[in-house]
């Protein structure tokens, strides 16, 4: 059974910038939308697990470890969402 749809009002700069940024990933504006629901839901929770290994990160960038340049890390985030995304590899 197809799911059932429904229509929602936005003002012109709201749909237009919904449609872009759908466009921009390859994707409808409802795949778009519920893409957004979807992170409004998520749990961002860490683990103490992660929490070590964020905190480890930092002491080294902090002890002078050589980083990713901010370009290449943009450059990559501007695929996500695309069909240009791929995982990061070092």
């Amino acid at each position: 059974m197809a799911a059932k749809t429904r229509t929602i009002e936005l003002d012109e700069a709201t749909a237009s910038a919904l449609e872009s940024s759908a466009a921009e990933r390859g994707l409808s504006v409802s795949e778009f939308v519920a893409g957004m629901a979807a992170l409004q839901d998520a749990s961002f929770a860490l683990t103490s697990e992660e929490e070590d290994d964020l905190d480890r990160q930092w002491a080294a960038i902090k002890a002078g470890e050589p980083t990713i340049p901010h370009e290449e890390v943009a450059q990559w985030l501007r695929t996500w969402g695309t069909s240009e995304f791929k995982p990061w590899r070092r």
